[in-house]
């Protein structure tokens, strides 16, 4: 066989690869690293999402908890994975923000995953006691405004989502508010109930159950639109932010170099997933907006997301870890 046979041949081996892998996928159980432990929004939205995969899939699906600080463990696990879409990245904004957060990482969270769709978006509220003087958030600008560095803002570490959307606040509001970090929700809780802070800045799942009982009041949420479950809570623009959009998302991504075939694929049954009248009726109650979408928006999505928390963070002078 001649030289030019044998480069003929190992050429459509090569290019033959891709598509018997996509034809023979799954070829094994499927397995979702999630970078945040067991039982929080992040966590269960995976759980409802692998629970359908698995059915249309005809392969398990297993959630694979591995917290860390930036959701590094996790993304290094699945950057370094065999790229046979078998192994995927519960990916989050928090993944956008560890870029700006961290002075170097195991990966490159624009180069180093396949994006495959996002999995849902869930609000970030504004929220105070029960018994505190503010009743909107128009009241709270306007002391800030009136009182500059006497306004408390609560919100969990320094670096987080929660955190970060409160310099944001305060930077588009025009304010100059203490942001007060916190350990846990459940700490933020106590001292919004107990007056020691005015403002806490929360993911609206894990208070909601304490507005419910008024112990808590929601003044504003942080997205473009009103959640369903308050709807006479008004979003931050109508207190007249104009632009304000702070959401937090949750998406799947495999590793780079996963081939196109089985993107598609899993693209299509994610899409699919969160469609599903019964997941999306489990994620609401979670407050998440079940919203799949395509490969190019969820890299889209990381990339303005990668570049606005990294002003967010240079603004604030938070100290890179």
């Amino acid at each position: 066989m001649s030289p030019l046979h044998r480069f003929a041949i190992a050429a459509l081996v090569a290019l033959a690869a891709p598509w018997t892998s996509a034809q023979t996928f799954p070829s094994k159980p499927l397995r979702i690293i999630v970078p945040f432990g067991a039982g929080g929004v992040a966590d269960i939205t995976a759980r409802t999402v692998a629970q359908r995969l698995a059915e249309t899939l005809g392969q398990q699906v297993l959630v694979d908890n591995r917290p860390s600080a930036g959701g590094i463990v996790a993304g290094e696990a699945v950057a370094k994975a065999e790229p046979d879409g078998h192994t995927l990245l519960l990916m989050s904004n928090g993944t956008a923000v560890s870029s700006g957060l961290f002075k170097s990482l195991p990966f490159d969270a624009l180069k180093d995953f396949a994006p495959v769709s996002t999995l849902g978006f869930f609000d970030i509220a504004l929220v105070t006691g029960q018994e505190s003087r503010f009743k909107t958030l128009t009241e709270v600008i306007a002391f800030a405004k009136a009182n500059p560095g006497k306004l408390n803002i609560g919100t969990i570490n320094v670096g987080s989502t929660q955190n970060l959307a409160g310099e944001l606040f305060k930077s588009s509001a025009g304010i100059d508010a203490q942001i007060v970090p916190f350990k846990g929700t459940p700490m933020i809780i106590a001292a919004l109930r107990g007056g020691e802070i005015d403002l806490g800045v929360e993911i609206l799942a894990p208070v909601k159950a304490q507005i419910d009982a008024r112990a808590l009041r929601a003044l504003a949420v942080m997205g473009t639109k009103r959640f369903e479950g308050l709807p006479d809570v008004p979003t931050v623009r109508e207190a007249g932010i104009a632009g304000f959009n702070v959401a937090s998302w949750n998406a799947l991504a495999a590793p780079a170099r996963t081939p196109a075939a089985v993107i598609e694929r899993l693209n299509r049954e994610t899409v699919a997933a969160v469609s599903n009248p019964a997941v999306r009726k489990r994620l609401a109650e979670l407050g998440v907006d079940a919203q799949g979408g395509t490969p190019e928006q969820l890299r889209d999505l990381l990339a303005s997301e990668t570049k606005r928390w990294a002003e967010v963070i240079s603004r604030a002078k938070i100290e890179k870890q």
